[in-house]
């Protein structure tokens, strides 16, 4: 059963491998960051982590190894839900190489390979094409289980606002928490929600689209579509998977439908997916930064080859190339699609289009938004205008940190740290893929520490010069602290 950590007896052995790889370690370290009391006279976060899937669990899992551990990580979402393993994505495998690391932080017995083989031996591993996606969700609960990340589940968010030179952070259950540090590792939808396409009749906030249209992002009960005409918009993996799993639940035909006259390529990401790359993205300047990413968002990824030959030998299954759509209009029987070859009826749509960046939607923040700096005010209006995508994003700074559009307007923003798909210009795809997790994590704790001392630096500095340790104490040569001469 997903959600539960399973304790077969190779497992339990690698448990005990693991936790003792740990405690070599000396992990969890000790907490080294000086307490401080909030306006509501209890103590204060250091770190708000909101997400517990891949990337907040390992940011959390890393602040412990950093010795920050007057932290809380919190997910909306029940145990076993969190991140799309389990809920939205709908590939039978992973897209990513079996090989990669991540949540491990560089603990071999800690890595995905380790938990696999503990269950089906080296022979097993090697027989292993690609990580199944439920079983990529399996060793992600076993991670944080093995390392100890307490994980408040069903706890989400409402609303960050700042409180002094803190920030004050409403949650779901009606607690307000005070924090020094907000990391939002909120998934790939996190920096803007749902991509919708815009068209003259379609209005998505509508109830009448209940049951007829769905983003392919949101829940779906795919029985409710047996013997169903689907139309699907978009042509690239997820619109893909949600096509064949609607035919495999017993769809009669999904169609899906393209702008472009063929499918993309060429996965740009491969030539990127190295640890110069992904460790020197985000040290260059921005003129670099906007020139590699608006190539890559331009470029597109196209579907993986298991997803297309997964298609193929469907049965109602087919693609449209050059065929946009340029209405659609939803009735109590169905929906009517105008496209730029004709009009289609279908019984069901899937909106495959993705998620945007848009800081603006993200409510959390909304106190916040109006002076979020984005890479539209580092670039000329024509370079805005010929890249609107990418002039969206947040302009972040080396640790993830939003920053002001006028500095001083709204105080604490830089304490709120995006460690999801919105920061992939300003860092690289270090939030939200495998391939860089190791990386984005790290930098994102590091960063977390950086500023967590600096500001401390006088209590530390303080606590430095009021450090007692008789070192000499069982010797003939130990002097009392009154009788020394000097600072020592």
């Amino acid at each position: 059963m997903v959600g539960v950590v399973e304790d077969d007896e190779g497992l339990a052995a690698l448990r005990k491998i693991a936790r003792h790889d740990l405690a070599r370690l000396n992990y969890p370290a000790a907490n080294w960051v000086p307490e401080r009391t909030g306006p509501d006279a209890k103590r204060v976060l250091d770190v708000l982590v909101v997400g517990a899937g891949m990337c907040g669990q390992t940011v959390g899992y890393g602040l412990l190894r950093e010795g920050i551990g007057n932290i809380r990580v919190i997910e909306r979402e029940t145990h076993g839900r969190e991140g799309p393993w389990n809920t939205t994505a709908r590939m039978p495998i992973l897209r990513s190489p079996k090989h990669l690391t991540g949540p491990d932080l560089g603990v071999p017995s800690l890595t995905f390979r380790a938990w696999y083989e503990a269950q089906h031996g080296l022979g097993g591993w090697e027989k292993l094409y690609k990580i199944a996606r439920l079983d990529w969700l399996k060793y992600l609960l076993w991670v944080r289980e093995v390392v100890g990340l307490k994980v408040e589940n069903g706890v989400g968010l409402l609303r960050v606002e700042p409180a002094g030179d803190l920030l004050r952070a409403d949650l779901s259950t009606g607690e307000t928490v005070h924090a020094r540090k907000i990391v939002l590792a909120n998934g790939r939808d996190g920096s803007g929600g749902f991509r919708w396409p815009s068209l003259p009749s379609f209005d998505p906030g509508n109830p009448i689209r209940r049951g007829r249209v769905f983003h392919t992002l949101e829940d779906i009960d795919f029985t409710t579509l047996v013997g169903r005409r689907i139309g699907i918009l978009g042509v690239l993996a997820t619109a893909i998977d949600n096509a064949c799993t609607a035919l495999e639940a017993g769809a009669a035909e999904a169609v899906c439908f393209a702008r472009r006259p063929h499918l993309p390529q060429v996965n740009k990401s491969k030539g990127v997916s190295f640890p110069g790359f992904q460790r020197g993205q985000g040290m260059l300047d921005d003129d670099w930064r906007w020139k590699i990413y608006t190539y890559m968002l331009a470029a597109a990824s196209p579907p993986p080859h298991e997803s297309v030959l997964r298609g193929q030998k469907l049965k109602g299954f087919s693609f449209r190339f050059a065929e946009p759509w340029l209405d659609m209009i939803v009735d109590r029987d169905g929906v009517t699609v105008k496209t730029a070859k004709g009009t289609e009826r279908f019984d069901t749509v899937l909106i495959g289009t993705g998620f945007d960046v848009d800081m603006s939607r993200v409510r959390e923040i909304a106190a916040f938004a109006t002076n979020i700096k984005l890479w539209a005010d580092v670039r000329s209006s024509g370079e805005v205008k010929a890249n609107a995508e990418a002039a969206r994003y947040p302009y972040l700074g080396r640790g993830f940190e939003l920053a002001e559009r006028i500095p001083g307007r709204t105080p604490g923003l830089g304490n709120i740290h995006l460690f999801n798909w919105g920061s992939i210009l300003s860092q690289g795809a270090l939030a939200g893929d495998i391939p860089g997790l190791f990386v984005g994590a790290t930098r994102l704790v590091q960063a977390l520490s950086h500023a967590l001392f600096t500001a401390d630096i006088e209590r530390h500095v303080q606590n430095m010069h009021a450090v007692e340790d008789p070192e000499l104490a069982p010797t003939d040569y130990f002097v009392p602290r009154d009788k020394r001469v000097g600072t020592v």
